[in-house]
């Protein structure tokens, strides 16, 4: 499992794909982690491009140091890595969390972005949203897995797709078990800080913005927040998703980001 050393923590990643492609980077969602998160993209966009997947510290496989994180010092983590694998530049995804990390890395180094691809995220935390987090922290620091479960799910998939996956869901339950609590909240309480909606006006690379019809954590509003104010933004909506729509319609998921990157050729 291949990790490196940055910013004097250890990241781990994986890396699909043509050597001599275009690099596009995958950013984790706050409790996704890179092995398992792009399940439905790594195969379908790794024919194209040259795919950066890597957990942020706090997640997954990467360490997870008890400091204070930021969203500024996750963009350096980024950065240090891409320069620690010989890469300048690279297209920059990333769903949820890891679109609030996208956007901290093109506001902080732009020469280093060739293209923007936010994903069911915002620029902002508005009032509603923190109350959904500062739940999700409560059940973490109860250190209740089940009690964190109940409160996360209803707001990342649409009910069509809970229906239909009794058994993933199953599945996931018993891995919430295994998270670190503490880092989580870490994560968690970076998130409160994002505040960049006044600073969107400052990016100048293509930007492709995706959000879920059915996405009532980070949807609509605030994804047109992002449209509005990012110079020359595009915004698909993928109909009948919720906020994971890169597992709900990843067909449609991975038909939007290669059209945007092909557009960009």
């Amino acid at each position: 499992m291949p990790k490196a050393k940055v910013n004097s923590v250890n990241l781990y990643y994986e890396l699909h794909g043509p050597e001599e492609a275009p690099v596009l980077v995958l950013n984790n969602g706050l409790i996704m982690n890179a092995a398992t998160s792009w399940v439905f993209q790594t195969e379908t966009l790794s024919k194209h491009y040259r795919v950066l997947q890597y957990d942020c510290r706090g997640q997954g496989q990467s360490d997870h140091p008890a400091a204070p994180y930021s969203m500024e010092l996750h963009a350096d983590d980024l950065a240090a890595l891409l320069e620690e694998l010989g890469i300048d530049y690279a297209h920059i995804a990333g769903i949820s969390y890891g679109g609030e990390v996208a956007q901290a890395f093109v506001l902080k180094y732009p020469a280093k972005t060739r293209s923007l691809i936010l994903i069911d995220t915002v620029s902002e935390v508005g009032p509603e949203l923190r109350l959904v987090i500062e739940s999700w922290v409560d059940a973490l620091k109860a250190q209740d897995p089940l009690g964190f479960f109940h409160a996360t799910v209803p707001w990342n998939f649409s009910p069509a797709w809970i229906a239909a996956n009794a058994t993933t869901l199953e599945d996931a339950e018993e891995r919430y078990k295994l998270l670190d609590f503490p880092a989580v909240v870490n994560l968690c309480e970076t998130f409160f800080e994002v505040d960049f909606t006044d600073r969107l006006s400052e990016i100048q690379v293509p930007t492709c913005i995706i959000v879920g019809e059915l996405d009532l954590i980070k949807g609509l509003p605030y994804a047109k927040i992002l449209q509005k104010t990012i110079p020359h933004a595009e915004l698909h909506v993928i109909k009948g998703a919720g906020h994971a729509t890169c597992w709900e319609r990843p067909q449609e998921f991975n038909s939007i980001i290669l059209g945007f990157l092909t557009k960009l050729a």
